[in-house]
């Protein structure tokens, strides 16, 4: 009986380390490298990307109010080198969504006026984007740990905890 247990899977076994489940996201190589062995607590505290969480807390199933909340705040952060008045507000309303202060359609109609004077711009966006990439990531590392820190330890605790099936 005990082979035909481990032959289904009916007695499956949790998945052990942080690092396993982040090649199961299909996680970026220096991602994988940066957290080596560390637990998950310890990636969230000492992470000095702000992507690498926002896209953690996507992954791992952070909600939409939260997550737009973090990354609303890590826009913010870059508000000097926004030129068009609809990112702005495209921000302002994100931070007003995470905060429950606005709608999910009106979250969606400012990031769809937004996204149209992005497409239209893109080039000058992109340098603009690449300049304040490297000046801040540990400044929206650290909003991300305010804001959704806890949340991802949460979930991927939960995720490592589930038996694989």
């Amino acid at each position: 009986m005990s082979r035909e247990r481990d032959f289904y899977n009916l007695n499956p076994k949790p998945m052990k380390t942080f690092k396993q489940y982040l090649r199961s996201l299909k996680a970026c190589n220096d991602a994988i490298e940066w957290a080596k062995d560390k637990p998950i607590e310890q990636v969230v505290a000492e992470c000095h990307r702000g992507d690498w969480l926002l896209w953690l807390a996507k992954k791992c199933g952070v909600e939409l109010q939260p997550l737009t909340l973090a990354k609303a705040h890590c826009a913010n952060t870059v508000r000097h080198l926004m030129t068009d008045k609809r990112s702005v507000k495209a921000v302002d309303v994100a931070i007003a969504f995470g905060e429950g202060r606005a709608t999910r359609d009106e979250l969606d109609a400012a990031a769809n006026a937004a996204a149209a004077y992005a497409a239209y711009s893109a080039d000058a966006a992109y340098g603009n984007a690449a300049a304040a990439d490297a000046a801040n990531q540990q400044q929206t590392a650290d909003i991300c740990r305010k804001y959704i820190g806890n949340l991802i330890i949460e979930k991927v605790n939960q995720q490592l905890n589930q038996p694989n099936l």
